[in-house]
């Protein structure tokens, strides 16, 4: 066996090591009481963005107008919008764009910044210059004011069409993350050896790199999907978001805001954002402490 080879063999040895040690540091997790509760509050939202008739066998659009903006009754327990429509119903049924954005956007998020930040990490020269100027560029756009003016020039925003333009504007913090993690992975001994040894470029991208520099963007991302829960709700309240006839949470605040008087409008949309937000965070929180090096002296 040559030199190479014997490095090679000894890292793949440490390399099953440390996801020993990942799955120990994941038991660690689960024993958290503040990660468990906020997974299970996460999980319901998804549930109920994906079924929502489990949780509510009202129809959100079933509107008695002598019940305009009426308090909580027996069987409401949100009361009435407006229009008289169960608002329990329509909180309910406005989860899954939020959801959706969020998880979409975020997931999305991680795909993009990750692949292009693993090309310009390791491909130093034209790939790393090509993406990083790109990535500049975007930069420089004034965030929430960059997606106000793309979003208000498109006639038909659809969720799919909202969670595009996050992810072209969103990718490049995600991006350079993940390229200063490859830049401190790719010379490690483990992909000198796979190269010297003729292992294929995407094969050591693929099963040497990513797994060893994905860590800080994961921890990232799902910080990150908390604030694109908020991001939708934000553009929506703005009229740049979702339109009518579409229910989420953002759209209720925009109601909401011209009907101060009715204190339960607001309540309960931003009590769900709340804690879906503040949730993830948490969760985020979580996953970054776990996967800080310290912890696994």
């Amino acid at each position: 066996m040559s030199e190479a080879q014997q490095v090679f063999g000894t890292e793949t040895a440490d390399l099953e090591g440390r996801t020993l040690s990942n799955t120990e540091l994941l038991r660690a997790l689960l024993r958290k009481p503040q990660f468990v509760l906020c997974t299970l509050l996460v999980l319901t939202f998804f549930v109920m963005a994906a079924f929502p008739k489990l949780f509510t066998s009202v129809d959100p659009r079933f509107c008695e107008l002598g019940k305009t903006q009426h308090g909580r009754e027996p069987g409401h327990p949100f009361g009435f919008d407006i229009q008289g429509c169960d608002y329990f119903a329509n909180v309910i049924y406005g989860a899954r764009p939020s959801v959706l954005v969020s998880l979409v956007a975020g997931i999305g998020g991680f795909v993009v910044a990750g692949v292009l930040g693993l090309l310009a990490g390791y491909f130093p020269g034209a790939v790393d210059t090509v993406i990083s100027r790109v990535a500049d560029v975007l930069f420089a756009l004034p965030g929430l004011i960059a997606l106000i003016v793309i979003l208000n020039s498109v006639p038909n925003r659809s969720i799919w069409i909202i969670v595009a333009i996050i992810l072209v504007t969103g990718w490049p913090q995600g991006m350079r993350v993940m390229r200063s993690t490859v830049f401190s992975v790719r010379n490690r001994e483990y992909v000198l050896a796979a190269r010297s040894v003729g292992v294929p470029p995407l094969r050591i991208l693929r099963k040497h790199v990513f797994p060893n520099a994905m860590a800080p963007l994961l921890a990232m991302t799902t910080l990150g999907i908390g604030g694109l829960v908020g991001l939708e709700a934000v553009l929506t309240f703005l009229g740049v978001g979702l339109q009518p006839p579409s229910i989420s949470w953002g759209s209720q605040f925009g109601v909401a805001a011209a009907y101060r008087d009715t204190p339960h409008l607001f309540l309960w949309p931003a009590l769900f954002i709340s804690t879906m937000t503040i949730s993830f965070m948490i969760i985020g929180d979580s996953i970054r402490d776990a996967l800080d090096p310290k912890l696994m002296r």
